[in-house]
């Protein structure tokens, strides 16, 4: 029955989103289709959220309850790698439709070495998140076969997320879309839940839940909104600057901060462009990203790792330091 669930599931995916979808179950299983692929190790859960499921499934709440309180938990204590992205290519064959291809190796496809050395921290990518939730879900469900979890990818193999369909209802779960603020920084800011789409659920029953989470929380920070109102047809800069200087005080980590600072100046209809900056001291050579953006004759950088904007000149600053488009290199990586 959980087969057709799937198909149902897909189907519901091909209606409601642009692109083409796959999806991703665990190894050893025997279901065939073209839109199916199986990944290349087997779902494990890591300690804290072994800890975390065994918690919830004693728990006297609904399955939908303990899925959000599962969410959250993830949200909390991980933070996403934007060390991937540095190292996508660009595939410039079609001059009409630039597109950058994802590394198989980083998080997606992996070994023991890998696996040891992301448990000294807490930076995770698509396919980890999607991967260990889906696991943990499935656990949570305690033998209930009207539903289950699994990974949704797009075939550019450029975001996972979670998918999850039964009876009652479909919904997809995306704690980090790399297109926006993720839920991995929004909760951690006490804001509303932001990832999750609802497929189908006639009787409300996720729908609901989510509702109930996200009762009395707000889609922004109130300060940010006071500082807005504040420089309302004033000076945009000093009010990029007023809320760099705020989100200092928040317990957010550099891409959080990228995110944030991204999302406050492309609001006021500024582009801004990627930069890379390498973490120094760091035990492997690490880069996270930083933008900048032009303004009035003048470029500003967002230093994601300093949490500081300034005004600089791009040609002058450091290249050992910060790279401008790594996608036009060739990088090889070693650890995890």
């Amino acid at each position: 029955m959980k087969d057709e669930y799937i198909r149902r599931f897909y189907d519901e995916v091909c209606q409601n989103l642009e692109g083409n979808y796959k999806i991703i179950l665990e190894p050893e299983r025997e279901f065939t289709e073209d839109w199916i692929e199986y990944d290349t190790v087997k779902w494990e859960l890591e300690n804290i959220i072994q800890k975390k499921v065994n918690e919830l499934l004693i728990e006297n709440a609904s399955l939908e309850k303990k899925i959000l309180e599962l969410y959250e938990y993830i949200c909390l204590n991980y933070i996403y790698d934007d060390n991937v992205l540095y190292f996508f290519k660009k595939d410039l064959t079609d001059i009409n439709n630039k597109k950058y291809i994802a590394v198989d190796w980083y998080g997606r496809i992996v070994e023991k070495k890998w696996i040891e050395n992301r448990q000294k921290h807490n930076r995770r990518v698509c396919y980890e998140f999607a991967r260990f939730y889906a696991k943990a879900i499935n656990i949570l469900l305690d033998g209930d076969n009207s539903f289950e979890a699994f990974m949704l990818g797009d075939k550019e193999n450029l975001h996972y997320v979670v998918g999850l369909t039964g009876k009652e209802y479909s919904v997809i779960l995306d704690v980090d879309d790399f297109n926006k603020i993720k839920d991995l920084t929004r909760l951690k800011l006490g804001l509303t839940i932001n990832g999750i789409s609802i497929l189908r659920d006639e009787k409300g029953i996720f729908k609901k839940n989510v509702e109930a989470f996200n009762k009395n929380k707000l889609n922004n920070l109130p300060e940010v909104e006071e500082i807005k109102e504040k420089f309302k047809n004033k000076d945009k800069i000093e009010y990029f600057y007023k809320v760099v200087e705020l989100l200092r005080n928040f317990n957010i980590d550099s891409q959080g901060f990228m995110e944030y600072m991204k999302f406050i100046i492309e609001e006021k209809e500024i582009e801004t462009e990627r930069i890379w900056k390498e973490v120094k001291g760091d035990l492997e050579k690490r880069y996270v990203r930083s933008i900048f953006f032009n303004y009035e004759n003048m470029t500003y950088l967002i230093d994601s790792i300093k949490k500081e904007m300034k005004s600089v000149k791009i040609e002058n600053l450091n290249n050992d330091e910060f790279i401008l488009n790594p996608e036009e290199h060739e990088y090889t990586y070693y650890g995890g």
